[in-house]
């Protein structure tokens, strides 16, 4: 099944269900991670940019697709939400005004993420 190409970033966690959800689900490639003394995970996005997941949150996420959230550009808008899909993702697809396509998802510990085509 082909990874989801995110091409560039326009912090989580429940370490073990986010790295099945962004390592399985959304295919990202898990990095090396220092040995720090608190939980955590590191997935490539793009050529040069990094999403790190750090546990122990000890605060509510507060998030919302049209307030706190994180957007990552995609070269294939039709391709992220067939790999969503297949993963049962749950996902709200929009186009908006300017020709550009959106879905935003819920990642396991709540925060939204928006995929971003175009225009």
């Amino acid at each position: 099944m082909n990874r989801i190409t995110i091409t560039q970033l326009d912090h989580v966690a429940d370490i073990e269900q986010s790295l099945t959800f962004y390592g399985q689900a959304l295919g990202l490639e898990q990095l090396d991670r220092p040995d720090f003394d608190f939980p955590g995970a590191w997935f490539r996005l793009g050529e040069t940019q990094e999403l790190h997941l750090i546990g122990h949150r000890s605060h509510d996420v507060q998030s919302h697709h049209r307030g706190t959230h994180f957007a990552v550009r995609v070269d294939d808008i039709d391709a992220v939400e067939s790999r969503l899909n297949s993963h049962s993702v749950n996902q709200i697809r929009k186009h908006r005004p300017d020709g550009a396509h959106q879905i935003f998802i819920t990642d396991p510990d709540g925060h939204w993420i928006e995929f971003c085509s175009g225009p």
